[in-house]
């Protein structure tokens, strides 16, 4: 009896034994699965810890006081610029918007949206006095009448508030405006935008100087975004007319083919002006799932074949350094500088997770490289070998941010 008293025992607790320590494996492997959910790409915890109070500087050093008392996040994190800019308030709140007080975000919103004019052009920036200006360049000598960008960038950043913080009221309350800045924009019946090359406007703004004409990749890719997400939330709150902007977003992904380079397995970025290989707006259209499986794929692998001429310090050229400088420009721009073949940290909260699908590890790879640069270098608006324009650019660092979270 005593001997199966003691093997009953003695199996009992090497069961529980086991149990215990398949227990802590299945927690340990949990904890692993948390950790790599808010650190996707495993970057040392050092690391993720300086990227997040870097971010939080360059937004507190941003803030100005504009017209009102109302605080403006202006693009760089020294408050040189005086202005709240449409598309940079964007990717402020959707890629760092938990660093963000929400009462801020929402203020910034009513403060751009009031400049709307009376056609329903959404502005490129209200300056610190409250004055709305819709082109980009300096405010007495605009390089156009509007940027085409502004529109969709004001509908997505009112879905990113409102999806992030449930302000459904807000949704509501601006869901017709929203729509009257969509409907500025000139699009053919094909979906996609069209900037006339006789009367052309100013395109995406982090290619503002760049004279893109005809079909428009990223200013179509945005215009996209922008009406799935309004689709979306119409749905959700059972408000406004969600069909307009489902025929819009379907319109674009039926269409958006017709800039596809079957050749190099990449988009152009226009199809009259500046029929060249758009990085940035390649890259976009997979992250937006508006590139097929297929297309998606042979842009990885453009991508990763490419690296060494689109990466500098963990930062991406709009076009690859065998295709040189943009064919026409707004303004000269000497090649290698600004937007016309420097580097920038902008584009990769979605141009860096595509590295994997290809050549895995080359993702971290990557982020290490651009964080580095960071700490040694400052965080700038973008850089080359010995060149370096806007120290301190708050878009560099939350939608770096973005993918340390």
């Amino acid at each position: 009896m005593k001997v199966f008293i003691r093997f009953f025992l003695c199996t009992f607790l090497c069961a529980t034994s086991v149990q215990s320590k398949e227990l802590k494996k299945e927690e340990s492997q949990a904890a692993v699965k948390e950790e790599r959910q808010k650190n996707p790409y495993g970057i040392s915890k050092k690391d993720v810890k300086w990227m997040r109070e870097a971010t939080l500087q360059q937004l507190e050093g941003c803030r100005v006081q504009g017209a009102g008392g109302i605080w403006i996040n202006t693009p760089d994190g020294v408050g040189n610029y005086k202005a709240l800019w449409t598309r940079d308030s964007y990717y402020m709140v959707e890629y760092a918007g938990d660093l963000m007080n929400p009462a801020d975000i929402k203020a910034s919103i009513y403060y751009l949206i009031n400049g709307q004019r009376e056609d329903g052009c959404i502005p490129d920036r209200v300056n610190a006095a409250g004055v709305p200006v819709y082109s980009p360049g300096p405010p007495g000598k605009p390089m156009a009448d509007h940027a085409v960008d502004n529109g969709p960038f004001m509908a997505m950043m009112v879905c990113s508030y409102v999806n992030q913080f449930n302000d459904e009221a807000l949704f509501k309350e601006l869901e017709q405006r929203l729509l009257r800045g969509l409907e500025h924009i000139s699009v053919k019946e094909n979906g996609l935008i069209y900037n006339n090359p006789e009367n052309p406007e100013c395109v995406y703004g982090f290619t503002d100087i760049v004279k893109k004409t005809g079909h428009l990749l990223f200013s179509s890719l945005l215009y996209y975004k922008a009406n799935l997400e309004m689709y979306k939330l119409c749905q959700k709150y059972k408000y406004g007319n969600a069909d307009q902007y489902k025929t819009r977003y379907e319109n674009v992904k039926q269409s958006i083919s017709m800039l596809w380079d079957e050749d190099r397995g990449m988009f152009w970025a226009a199809d009259a002006d500046c029929i060249q290989t758009d990085i940035w707006g390649s890259a976009y259209a997979v992250d937006i799932g508006l590139a097929t499986e297929e297309q998606s794929k042979r842009i990885a692998t453009y991508l990763v074949e490419h690296y060494d001429e689109t990466v500098y310090r963990g930062q991406i050229r709009h076009l690859s350094e065998s295709d040189g400088a943009w064919d026409s420009l707004f303004h000269p721009c000497e090649e290698g500088t600004y937007q016309n073949g420097a580097y920038w940290a902008t584009p990769l909260a979605w141009i860096l997770p595509i590295y994997d699908k290809v050549k895995p590890g080359l993702s971290k790879i990557t982020l290490e490289k651009v964080i580095s640069d960071f700490q040694e270098n400052g965080i700038n608006e973008c850089i080359n070998n010995g060149y370096v324009k806007v120290p301190n650019f708050v878009v560099s660092a939350t939608n770096v941010y973005s993918l340390t979270r």
